[in-house]
């Protein structure tokens, strides 16, 4: 006699979208997301602390203080990695939003296109006006 084989349960739908490869892009980006929230915390509670304490305050804010701040390397480092670690940060959770709450892949497709334009064209702008500030305007 011989006994019945035990199979393990099933879904009732299978999944609409084909199973890709294993990659670690989730990972890397959730390992991101930490390590830049922490270092976001540091460097914009860092700049507000400078900024309106230390610095006398939002009125002292004009353009020459800016050409001042940004003729020394080390607060040009601090602005881009607040940039660069902001945007992208900001990125990463739009795109886990999008992809939890949009059903068709085209409209999925559509709005990361949207949103990897926008975050590039913010970061290259960004960058450059650090970067190319002129304070002799």
């Amino acid at each position: 006699m011989t006994r019945p084989t035990i199979e393990p349960p099933r879904s009732p739908q299978p999944s609409k979208r084909p199973r890709r490869g294993r990659t670690n892009t989730e990972l890397y980006a959730w390992l991101f997301m930490r390590v830049s929230g922490v270092l976001l915390l540091v460097l914009v509670l860092g700049h507000l602390f400078i900024m309106n304490i230390l610095d006398g305050g939002v009125q002292r804010i004009n353009f020459g203080f800016v050409a001042g701040r940004w003729a020394n390397p080390f607060w040009q480092l601090w602005d881009l990695l607040m940039l660069w670690l902001a945007m992208i940060h900001g990125t990463i959770g739009l795109r886990t939003i999008i992809n939890d709450y949009t059903r068709r892949d085209a409209t999925r497709l559509g709005l990361k296109m949207a949103l990897y334009t926008a975050t590039t064209l913010t970061v290259a702008l960004g960058t450059l006006v650090i970067f190319t500030f002129d304070p002799t305007i």
